[in-house]
């Protein structure tokens, strides 16, 4: 099913030596430059768009149907939490901080199933910043002691193996088996409740109950609802609107100091996860194109954001729930090699690139077609 994943592409250079100044935008203003004034092919940039306007997703419009259909192999699967209907194709694109294109409905609020991985990613982030966790290293039953991370397996997993979904946790978590998650094509359930644990760290594996173990154990760290965290430290000084929504399952309640709180997933796989419009995903994009900067304040540190798109040792393509355009199984010829994205259910993207200072973000875009919309945006550059 990852071919069919809404991808938010941020290419990102970490070259050195990077001046060119950024214009960060107002809350509920964004200035719009034309193409030219970057001595930008504007006939060739028209193609692009019309592209992906023409290459929408091919699923079902009812998100709920799409996911029951795209997950159907998985036994056990049910919807947790909510879903909505999705819009047409929609997207932006942002040169030095500027609008230069757009298209569509970039308003409209519309699920972003794991695309809302990269914002979790962004709270452990917060966390190891804050010092609340003091190393990604650090053994996560040291800070979660209740059952989560009990046995000999599960005691070694780190905060580094669930960012970099290479745990292989093992358990069940609001009704969901991490062996049920995507399981493989062969066998059946037997062989996959009896398949052989991995060393932590060793084999990546795309699960998100184990993603949303990592939402819950972030949710004990902060002691405060991920959605509040978020808002507080990202989202409300980069100017987003208060559209936005994350959620988590209807059984995802949990105590937290006498506190009903809901721990939110880590994507729509079963509904929930982060409801978001487009405008919103592209200051979260401009935020790690500036390395964690907005403005002259510094929300995120630098060096998480270089941690967070390193190569993990397990895929070459994947750093802390950021996907990386390194060689490996997903390297898009001809794009460069600093390219990191978020990539979600449904053909939607955000893509970022620190050296051109470009963020482009798209929303259901047949997935397949990504590298042809995206070399089209580079031929106009």
């Amino acid at each position: 099913m990852r071919s069919t994943y809404i991808i938010f592409f941020l290419f990102v250079s970490m070259a050195t030596g990077h001046t060119q100044e950024i214009y960060f935008p107002e809350r509920g203003n964004w200035e719009q430059k034309p193409p030219s004034v970057f001595k930008i092919d504007q006939t060739k940039l028209e193609e692009a768009l019309q592209f992906a306007k023409d290459n929408e997703y091919s699923g079902a419009k009812d998100l709920r149907q799409a996911i029951l259909k795209g997950f159907e192999r998985e036994p056990y699967h049910t919807i947790l939490g909510p879903t909505k209907k999705r819009g047409a194709p929609a997207g932006v694109i942002i040169k030095d901080g500027y609008i230069i294109a757009q298209w569509g409905d970039v308003t409209r609020v519309d699920m972003t199933f794991s695309v809302t991985k990269s914002y979790l990613s962004t709270i452990a982030g917060l966390a190891i910043d804050q010092k609340l966790i003091s190393s990604a290293d650090d053994k996560v039953h040291r800070y979660i002691w209740d059952h989560t991370f009990d046995g000999n397996h599960n005691s070694q997993v780190s905060w580094r193996h669930l960012l970099t979904q290479s745990s292989d946790w093992s358990g069940q978590l609001w009704g969901g088996y991490d062996w049920a998650d995507r399981p493989p094509k062969e066998g059946g359930i037997d062989n996959w409740k009896s398949k052989k644990r991995s060393t932590p760290g060793t084999v990546f594996e795309y699960n998100d109950v184990r993603v949303n173990v990592l939402a819950y154990s972030l949710l004990n760290i902060w002691r405060k609802p991920l959605p509040q965290v978020l808002k507080k430290n990202i989202m409300d000084p980069i100017g987003a609107s208060t559209t936005w929504r994350w959620y988590g399952y209807d059984n995802s309640w949990v105590n937290i100091d006498g506190i009903q709180m809901q721990s939110v997933s880590g994507g729509g796989h079963s509904g929930g996860g982060l409801f978001i419009n487009t405008l919103d995903h592209a200051r979260f994009g401009l935020l790690f194109l500036n390395n964690g900067n907005w403005n002259g304040q510094q929300l995120i540190s630098k060096t998480w954001i270089t941690e967070a798109t390193k190569p993990s040792q397990a895929n070459p393509n994947y750093g802390f729930m950021w996907w990386l355009n390194q060689q490996g199984a997903r390297h898009w010829k001809g794009i460069p090699e600093h390219v990191f994205y978020a990539a979600g259910f449904g053909g939607n993207f955000i893509v970022i690139d620190q050296k051109e200072n470009l963020v482009v973000v798209t929303r259901w875009l047949a997935p397949k077609q990504i590298d042809e919309f995206i070399t089209k945006v580079y031929n106009a550059l």
